[in-house]
This record gives C-alpha cells, structure tokens and sequence, in this order.
C-alpha cells in the first residue's frame, strides 16, 4: 500500500472556484454575475501557480492527458450530439408538440411528478444522466411557459430523475467501472443498489406531488400539437428503454425530427443545418468548462489532492461499518473535487477495493456505495455537468436549480441509513 499522504493544499483551485462562483453569487444576489467558465479559468491560473517544481510545459502534459481521458472525450462528444437534436427538435415544432400533447391528456398538477417518473425510465434505460437532461429539460421548460409552475422546480425534477439511472443502469458508465474496480456481478451489484436508493424515489415522486396537487393555474393558450412532430421523442425514449448506443439513440433522433419538421412544414429544408448548428452552439459553454475542469482535476491528482483525500478517509477506519461511511466520504470527497462521477470512481475505485477486503464488505455493497455517492454530490454540485447543462437550456443558474433536487438529496440520506442499519463487525482478523 503506498505512504504517500499527498498534499490538501492540492485541492486549493477547487476551494477558489467555490468561493468566488458561490461567494459573488451571494454577494450580488445574482449568480449570473460570475460566469461559471470565468470562476473556472480562475481556479486553473491558481492550479498553475501550485506546485513550482513542476515546469509549465510539463504541467501542459499533464492536462492534455487528463483531457483526453476516454471519459472526457466521450462525454463532450454527447454535450455536441445532445446539443444537436435539442436544436432540431425545437426547431421542428417537437417540444411545444410534445409539451401540449402531455398537458392535453395529463391533468396539470401531474406534469411535474410525471417528468420525474419519465427522467427516470430514460436514464436507467439510456445510462447516461446528461442525455437526460438534454432530451427533457426543453419539456420542463415548456411545461412551465405553459402552467406558471416554477422553472426550477419543474428542472429540479427532470435532474432528479436523470440521477435515478445514472447509477442504476447496466450500461452506465458509472455502473460499469464500480462494477470493474470492485469485482462483482452486475446483476447483484443493481439489486444492492435498486433497495437503497427505491425508498429515495418514492418519496420524492410523493414530494413533487404534493407540491404541485393544489397548484391552482388555468391553461388558456392554444394546446394543439402535431403527432409527427413527437415521434423523435418517442423514438429517443424507445430506443433509450430497449438500451441502445446514446450516440446512435441521439443521432436518431435529430434526424427524424428534421425530417418530421419538413413534412409538417415547421422547418424550411434550408433552415435544417442552422437548427442543428443552434443547438451545438448552446452546448458550446458546458462542453468547454468539460474540458476546464478536466485539466483542473488532472493538476490536482498530479499534485497530489487525490491522494490526500484517499488518506484522510483511510486513516478514520476502524470498523466494518466505518469501512463503508469511509467508502462514502472518499466517493463523495473525489467526485467534489473532479466534478465528474464516473473520473471519481475511477480514481477512488482501487482505494475502496483494499477497504473492502479489509473489513469484509461485499463487492456489491462497495460497488454501490461508490456508484450511489459519486451520484449524490454529481447531481447537486452546481459546477457539474447534469445541473450546468439543464440551466444552459432553460435559461437559469445552476443554483437556482439547487434546491428542488429532492432525489440526490433523499437518495443520499437513504444510503447513509443503509449503512448506519447494517450489521456492523469489527475488523477481520488477518491469516
């Protein structure tokens, strides 16, 4: 096992980014006064001002590693594709169709609990929780242009529902590397993970509910809608459901809302390039504070922040049951500090393998806990990709977002109860 405790003045540029993205915010009362991509280039002057042994043109490599990590790349390359069939099916008529189709046939005061339950069956059949976000958060917007409900609110449950999946699905790719780092079966690993967090889904569907019920609001604009013009949300939320490729389920669907918009006469055949381009341009933001980030959390582990966290949670073990709140808090610590859950599991995967030998923990419980924590702080963070993407394409800050996310908030209550109920044991005895 490596000695190396690290260094926590590491994780300074994180620090800095909070204090002057949060702290303005707060200050101005406008969380808009401080654009996100500034706080964050800011954070990475500080990260480059770190650790002077170091050379800049070495330090360049290091974030041109971290950079074109597999992860990163295939995560920018969603924003670009998300990006381009929002465009094309806003363009095409597709969200007000949609939008007015939902509310003709679903009583008002369902809208909201019903974009949670439908965030929730296209992220654990889609795996990815940005996709998500891209595919319904214009309906949550849309939905509240029409019935007065908060935008926030109606957003808060669009991102707690893409949040139940990102964990839980079997061809996420947080699932597959805490599944690959902990050595368990998928299967089991789900099941472990599906009884924690279930409670947490419960009861924020009864929690939108009840806020929205007796919501007293008339619908006076004209509801009409164009089948044709759903059919690529249906197609997106059919070919999420049966598990295919995002790439392919997002490409599928930005061709057939061109197409359908075209036949509809809601878009010009020369207007179709410039919906696409629209929309990749609004995903241009996001996809650079990707790449900000990842050079940031690559000079961070470098310089040994990574490492300081792995130790101080390590070092507070004692039992079984402080073995999986250890697991938690390196989980959650990780995924803070790269803003990235899948990175988090990544880096904190082999950490919480040893832990989990020592103390006798199942591979399924620590694959969980990796995979249910990293969620948690991923779905709140208002630097991260999920809540940053859905206030770009509804027109708010992140952290106006913040407090209608009832499901990670409840999600991670619900698994530190899962562990402070759980047979505790003391430390197994080696040989």
């Amino acid at each position: 096992m490596e000695n190396n405790k690290g260094r926590i003045s590491a994780l300074l540029p994180i620090a800095v980014f909070l204090v002057i993205f949060i702290g303005s915010g707060i200050i101005f009362n406008d969380f808009d006064s401080m654009p996100a991509i500034v706080a964050f280039l800011i954070a990475l002057f500080v990260a480059f001002l770190q650790n002077r042994k170091l050379k800049f043109n070495d330090k360049l490599k290091v974030i041109a590693k971290g950079v074109a990590d597999e992860n990163i790349i295939t995560m920018c390359l969603i924003f670009l594709a998300a990006g381009a069939f929002s465009g094309a099916v806003s363009a095409s008529g597709g969200v007000k169709s949609t939008v007015n189709l939902g509310l003709s046939f679903l009583p008002p005061n369902f809208a909201v609990i019903g974009l949670f339950i439908i965030g929730c069956f296209i992220s654990i059949s889609m795996g990815t929780s940005v996709g998500t976000v891209t595919a319904l958060a214009p309906i949550a917007l849309g939905i509240s242009e029409q019935t007065g409900l908060n935008v926030a609110l109606c957003t808060g449950a669009v991102v707690s529902g893409a949040m139940f999946g990102d964990n839980l699905s079997m061809i996420s790719d947080t699932t597959i590397a805490a599944v690959k780092t902990q050595g368990c079966n998928m299967n089991d690993k789900f099941k472990t993970n599906f009884k924690i967090v279930l409670p947490a889904a419960i009861i924020t569907a009864i929690i939108f509910f009840a806020l929205t019920f007796n919501s007293t609001f008339e619908l006076t604009d004209d509801l009409s809608y164009n089948i044709f013009q759903v059919i690529p949300y249906l197609i997106v939320l059919i070919g999420a459901l049966l598990g295919f490729n995002v790439f392919l389920v997002l490409i599928t669907g930005t061709v057939t809302s061109l197409i359908a918009g075209i036949a509809t006469g809601a878009l010009a055949v020369g207007d179709m390039f410039t919906a696409i381009g629209d929309g990749v341009t609004k995903m241009y933001d996001i996809t650079v504070i990707s790449i900000v980030v990842a050079c940031i959390s690559a000079l961070i582990k470098e310089y040994g922040g990574i490492q300081a966290i792995l130790h101080i949670v390590r070092s507070r073990i004692k039992t079984k049951k402080g073995a999986q709140f250890g697991i938690a808090a390196l989980a959650s610590c990780v995924d803070i500090a790269t803003a990235n859950n899948t990175i988090a599991i990544v880096l904190s995967g082999e950490i919480a393998k040893d832990i989990s030998d020592e103390y006798g923990i199942e591979p399924k419980q620590s694959a969980s806990l990796l995979d249910i924590f990293t969620s948690i702080f991923q779905g709140i963070i208002p630097y991260g990709a999920q809540l940053l993407t859905a206030a770009g394409l509804v027109g708010i800050t992140s952290v106006e977002i913040t407090p209608y996310l009832y499901y990670p908030i409840l999600m991670g209550i619900s698994a530190l109860l899962f562990i402070a109920f759980s047979k505790n044991s003391p430390k197994p005895k080696k040989g």
